[in-house]
């Protein structure tokens, strides 16, 4: 599952930062993902002992999910100066 996701995200990241729009998107579904890769992160830290593959993937898939959050913004941004 974490692959999975992994792999589609930056597909999500290049849509979004070509489209220059926020149709399609939700803050709250990003915000909700990220706060589940937060968890996961925690979980394996807390719980591994020693160095476990799965922190890399939840650490790679939060970063991409924090820049798709992020071109969120950018894209409201440009969304409200093209409304002016």
């Amino acid at each position: 599952m974490v692959i999975c996701f992994g792999l589609a995200w930056p597909a999500s990241i290049c849509k979004s930062w070509k489209s220059k729009s926020t149709g399609g998107k939700s803050l709250s579904f990003l915000f909700i993902i990220l706060t589940g890769y937060a968890a996961g992160i925690v979980h394996v830290v807390l719980d591994y002992e020693g160095f476990s593959w799965i922190l890399i993937l939840y650490g790679l898939n939060a970063v991409m999910v924090g820049i798709d959050t992020c071109l969120y913004f950018r894209n409201k941004r440009i969304e409200s100066q093209l409304e002016k």
